[in-house]
């Protein structure tokens, strides 16, 4: 099985610093292969608990070299819910890799455990007839400190769902359940290990971290 890796985060952060400074990326140092996968950047600002800056990946299986060097982009620059991370921010971010696996589905929306599974919801608006979903990934429910249910409540909010939510809806819900392994890594550790293998530190649009 496939796990995100420490290369994982390397090359998004090679990716956003090669489109900060118009340069190629280096080439990637770890295996392709195809499994569904997300790049979550965040931001730490003097000593304060990181903070979302953006999120994007698949939940369909892609070619990890070329998924990575989408959505390591996509997250940091296309998050509807966030303006583009600038170069200026590069010395705050922390990059967090995540690779899916062990899908399980058509399951009760109670069947999974928190810390343990990211979930995706599928449900019928009973309110306007529309298709509605949304995912978590496993460890988002346990930074919040939710039960199931809060998770689900709050998830059924980010499917767009603004009606009641009632035991019926609940059973509504088709959930698919799956696990993930994730790396992290802070651009002071990107910057170390560029260092370490004889690189020099980027220039980005004559900022200098």
């Amino acid at each position: 099985m496939v796990s995100a890796n420490r290369e994982m985060a390397v090359f998004c952060f090679d990716i956003l610093v090669a489109h900060y400074s118009k340069e190629q990326p280096p080439p990637p140092a770890f295996d392709d292969g195809h499994h569904p996968l997300f790049v979550t950047w965040k931001k730490a600002v003097n000593g304060e608990e990181p903070r979302l800056r953006g999120c994007i990946g698949t939940l369909e299986a892609r070619a990890l070299v070329n998924g990575f060097k989408d959505y390591a982009l996509t997250s940091a620059l296309r998050d509807r819910r966030f303006s583009p991370i600038e170069p200026k921010e590069l010395p705050y971010l922390e990059c967090t890799v995540s690779v899916l696996t062990d899908y399980e589905s058509e399951l009760q929306y109670l069947d999974w455990e928190v810390g343990k599974h990211g979930i995706i919801i599928e449900f019928t608006d009973p309110d306007c007839n529309a298709k509605r979903s949304a995912t978590y990934l496993p460890e988002v429910a346990a930074h919040e400190g939710w039960t199931k249910i809060e998770a689900i409540d709050s998830l059924m909010r980010k499917a767009g769902y603004n009606g009641a939510i009632t035991e019926s809806v609940h059973n509504r819900i088709r959930l698919t359940r799956y696990q993930s392994t994730i790396y992290t890594m802070h651009y002071s550790e990107y910057l170390s290990h560029v260092k370490r293998i004889g690189g020099e530190a980027p220039v980005v649009a004559g900022f200098k971290p």
